[in-house]
């Protein structure tokens, strides 16, 4: 296979006809997206007409809203057809969420086909003779798009600017329901939030930046996400960067580079294609001149801050800079002043935390509450620990508790071997599931990735169900997976323990230098079950890949080479 699942990279996607709308309802629509950080996607004349239909699919696939403009002249575009029936395709399989506007012409109109519509057709039929069944499969599709619900231009005596303003507003309550859903159970976190506030960034004209440092585990990310989502209203523009170092090594700095001047000033269809031409783009755009909360989360090396936070003055004043590390000298190197610590959750937190997932409330069950408090000494305050083993615990027999708590003992505190306890109570398939997901399929989504892993002949969604249940899987408001970066590393620690260090007998392949070194030389075995990887088309010679699978890797059941040249 030579494609993989991709996280969404657009919020909205805009569906118009060029000629009714381009310069006008459509151009405010966009702009007053943009001022809001909402990253969207609208079609550019220039794009080569060869490009442009693979572009535009591309971009609906990547998106997680639609936004179909249908004016007088919508139907008349065969171009516009397409489009529909990819967005509502999409709808159907993927989820895309689809919002209709009617723009000057009624929904009746669109329906029945009657008007400008009626004309289209009668030219598309004569166009089409021979191809009548795609005539009615756009028919078909208007009818659909009729059902959703959406915004009726056509009846509304209003201005346009309000309309827009409103249509705004629903987008970003759609898009803000994940802030809710990252705020829920924050247990502890809003004390610290408190704390770092006044003491580490303020409301002045200052640029503020920072560091939350710490040990895998003891909640930075949590900490840093519920700054964002709380404060992001209080800015011009935001912009969250999530597992910095995890795709700074897998040679995509330069998409996150792209990543943040989309969401702090609009998405656009200049592309970047290596850092330098992207830290050249973000010094000389307008982010100086706005106000910005932009959080770099996991930096582990200070490249990475150079080449998308490198001076305070490439934002403008009031902007909030917030680095998470586990990582001290990395912040000094860059001349953060500036560093948070957290010390993890104290005793009351940590219990309630623990009971959460332990017992679904905040205080243990009769009898609990002894073998509760060992845990919770036991686990010294990491968040990351206090969950995964109340997840593990749960419904268990007080005698089972002792049991495990008495194998616990036996481990001195190494963070991924009390995270390994939960991975061990797993059933055969479920851990080969969570070593897929925590070597090839983070943030990708949940329904694609589901149907990859039954193929492989596992019952993934009864096990994807049981890993989010023992708290080793998350599944986000995108419908997309999240791990966290330790159980992920736990997951590959355990492949190459269980190799002996040699890569020929990994169960599992996901970086392509590890690959090639198998390949170059000839290292393969039959141990190798997948193999996922990323990598530029002069880099890799498929003819070999197939040649050694043909001969030594007999048990392999997954291979994605993945084209980074399309990105």
């Amino acid at each position: 296979s030579s494609s993989s699942t991709r996280q969404p990279k657009y919020d909205v996607f805009l569906s118009f006809r060029g000629e009714d709308t381009r310069t006008n309802f459509t151009d405010h629509l966009y702009v007053a997206l943009k001022e809001k950080g909402i990253i969207t996607f609208r079609d550019e004349e220039e794009l080569k007409k060869g490009e442009r239909i693979s572009e535009l699919f591309k971009a609906i696939e990547e998106s997680q809203f639609a936004i179909i403009i249908l004016s007088k002249n919508y139907a008349s575009s065969t171009w516009c057809l397409d489009e529909l029936t990819k967005i509502i395709k999409c709808k159907d399989e993927m989820g895309l969420k689809v919002l209709p506007v009617f723009y000057n012409v009624g929904p009746s109109v669109v329906r029945k086909q009657t008007e400008t519509f009626e004309q289209a057709f009668i030219d598309h039929q004569k166009r089409f003779e021979d191809n009548i069944e795609k005539v009615e499969t756009w028919r078909d599709t208007l009818k659909k798009v009729v059902d959703i619900s959406g915004w009726d231009l056509h009846l509304q005596n209003r201005h346009e600017s309000e309309i827009i303003q409103d249509i705004v507003k629903g987008i970003m309550e759609k898009l803000s329901s994940k802030s809710s859903s990252i705020n829920e159970n924050l247990i502890g976190i809003n004390s610290m939030v408190a704390e770092l506030i006044p003491s580490y960034v303020g409301f002045g004209n200052h640029i503020y930046m920072m560091g939350i440092c710490g040990m895998g585990g003891l909640g930075k990310t949590t900490l840093a996400s519920a700054i964002y989502y709380e404060y992001s209203d209080h800015f011009e523009g935001s912009s969250y960067i999530a597992n910095v170092r995890e795709r700074s090594e897998k040679g995509e700095l330069h998409e996150l580079q792209q990543q943040l001047l989309d969401e702090i000033l609009g998405g656009s269809n200049t592309k970047i294609y290596n850092v330098q031409v992207g830290l050249r783009k973000i010094k000389s755009s307008g982010l100086r001149h706005k106000k910005v909360l932009l959080v770099l989360d996991d930096v582990n090396h200070k490249d990475q801050l150079e080449n998308l936070a490198g001076k305070r003055d490439w934002f403008g004043s009031g902007s909030w800079i917030i680095i998470t590390t586990r990582d001290e000298h990395v912040l000094v190197q860059h001349g953060v002043l500036k560093i948070y610590k957290p010390n993890g959750l104290d005793d009351d937190d940590a219990l309630t935390l623990f009971c959460s997932k332990a017992f679904k409330k905040e205080q243990p069950e009769e009898g609990y509450m002894q073998l509760s408090q060992k845990v919770v000494e036991y686990a010294s305050g990491l968040p990351l620990a206090l969950v995964t083993l109340g997840s593990f615990l749960v419904g268990r027999t007080v005698e089972e508790w002792q049991s495990a708590f008495d194998s616990f003992k036996n481990i001195k505190g190494n963070i991924h071997d009390i995270l390994k306890i939960s991975y061990d109570g797993l059933e055969k398939m479920w851990k080969e599931i969570f070593l897929d997901i925590a070597c090839f399929f983070r943030g990708q989504k949940k329904d694609e990735v589901i149907q990859i892993l039954e193929n492989c002949g596992f019952d993934a969604r009864i096990g994807v169900s049981v890993l989010v249940e023992r708290s080793l899987l998350t599944v986000d408001d995108k419908e997309c997976f999240g791990m966290h970066d330790l159980l992920s590393e736990m997951g590959q620690k355990i492949i190459r323990f269980e190799s002996g260090g040699k890569l020929g007998k990994q169960s599992r392949l996901w970086l392509v230098e590890d690959l090639l070194h198998v390949l170059e030389n000839d290292m393969a075995t039959e141990a190798i079950q997948a193999i996922v990887v990323r990598c530029k088309e002069e880099e890799f010679k498929y003819e070999a890949v197939l040649k050694v699978l043909s001969s030594k890797m007999s048990n392999l059941r997954l291979m994605i080479i993945e084209n980074t040249d399309d990105y």
